[in-house]
């Protein structure tokens, strides 16, 4: 017998059990499905390679929804700063200050803190535990999907293991290889970068850092993201990223640790405090995608299933948790109106109102990679010259900020005109 929901959400990452979570606190009926099993992370645990920069806004909406003490309970770390600087040597650099950079700080904005770096599965766990204890959500874990046919008032899904489950609307947030738009015929476009990333789990000497940075090397940048601090010694953890050829970070990968520690110590700025120990490393290649439309019939996309974007400044989850909280809000609106869930009207305002954000978002990351990337004399001076305009220029400076923490929804209108008059990126392999 095919079990009834108002909504079948496929993918229980962050952002798909975030959604899940809203809307089960909305009143609706919810299946949460997932391929893995039930996340779990824990105190004691090395932290997860993977890490995010949640926004001011992304916490206002995780403590909304609950999420958020459960997060605390188990471990994230507050930045004040964000620190951009151009790490690459030019002959036209002589004629601006060296580093060129800017520093974004959260006391000039009235906060205490920008956002918070926190893990990826601490994140997930929470979010799983606040949507799972939900009486109108279902969790379906260990199970992928194998078909969705849409009917005239409902959906079917088929769940691998053969279990039907009809809803009047299923949300993919399967991620960026996602199943269910294939099966919802949803197209998408994709670029790849020349480069790839990688990612890598430190400790450091001292307690916790207030700051996160990236510097810009020709080669791509190299960030630091502070984490919290290790258990009984006078040391903290930290993610690491390096962008670079695939052929540099094969070569890194394959380094000891303590080699691999000395060189990121030569290769990184003065300003990354002494590495102790790696406790782990992975490299991803990275792709800018995007959904052709963001729903088709009984089927909406949020989240890396919609768009993936440049991890340049971390806004990936942030944008997907928009996501989130615009489609519950839309869907509160639509069972408001007594219509249909799947109503074309009502999913098309959410396609109206997340579409052009996301696109903005990914454009001016583009503009920023292509900028900073470029090894071009001209254009190595033109960034250096932004960077020191944007810290001599305060307004300017928190107006970005702002629209980054998401406490504005569009960035000011100095800033949409800066990011239009700069050059636009040709195709993405630049190197």
């Amino acid at each position: 017998m095919t079990q009834p929901f108002d909504i079948v959400v496929v993918g229980a990452g962050m952002v798909g059990a975030a959604l899940a979570a809203g809307l089960g606190q909305s009143g609706f009926t919810v299946a949460l499905v997932d391929q893995a099993p039930a996340p779990k992370a824990g105190p004691g645990t090395k932290p997860d390679i993977r890490v995010s920069a949640l926004s001011a806004g992304s916490e206002r909406y995780l403590r909304h929804i609950g999420a958020w003490p459960a997060m605390e309970a188990m471990r994230l770390t507050p930045y004040r700063r964000l620190s951009v600087w151009d790490q690459t040597p030019y002959p036209l650099s002589g004629m601006l200050p060296r580093p060129a950079h800017t520093t974004f700080d959260a006391r000039e904005l009235g906060h205490t803190h920008l956002g918070h770096i926190v893990e990826n599965r601490v994140t997930q766990t929470a979010l799983w535990e606040t949507a799972t204890t939900l009486e109108g959500v279902t969790a379906y874990a260990g199970l992928g999907v194998d078909q969705i046919d849409s009917g005239d008032t409902l959906a079917t899904v088929r769940l691998s293991n053969g279990e039907p489950l009809s809803a009047a609307l299923v949300v993919g947030a399967d991620g960026a290889q996602s199943r269910v738009r294939a099966l919802a015929g949803l197209g998408i476009s994709r670029d790849q970068y020349a480069q790839q990333a990688l990612v890598a789990s430190v400790r450091y000497a001292g307690q916790p850092e207030d700051i996160t940075w990236q510097a810009f090397y020709p080669s791509g940048p190299r960030a630091f993201l502070p984490l919290h601090a290790a258990d009984n010694v006078n040391e903290s953890w930290a993610s690491l990223v390096w962008y670079d050829s695939p052929e540099i970070l094969t070569e890194l990968k394959a380094l000891p640790d303590e080699a691999f520690i000395q060189r990121v110590q030569e290769a990184f700025p003065d300003a990354l405090p002494a590495l102790t120990h790696v406790a782990g490393r992975a490299s991803f290649p990275i792709a800018r995608q995007h959904a052709n439309a963001y729903f088709n019939g009984r089927v909406v996309l949020v989240g890396d299933a919609a768009h993936t974007i440049n991890p340049l400044a971390g806004q990936g989850v942030n944008l997907g948790f928009q996501d989130a909280q615009c489609l519950q809000a839309v869907l509160r609106e639509t069972r408001r109106a007594g219509v249909d869930l799947a109503s074309e009207h009502w999913l098309r305002q959410y396609q109206q109102r997340r579409l052009p954000a996301n696109r903005r978002m990914m454009l001016a990351m583009d503009a920023f990679y292509y900028l900073f990337s470029n090894q071009t004399p001209p254009l190595h001076l033109i960034r250096n010259a932004g960077l020191v305009l944007a810290q001599r220029i305060p307004f300017a400076r928190n107006q970005v900020a702002r629209y980054a923490m998401g406490i504005d929804d569009q960035p000011a209108s100095v800033v949409q005109r800066l990011l239009a008059s700069l050059p636009k990126p040709p195709p993405l392999n630049l190197f």
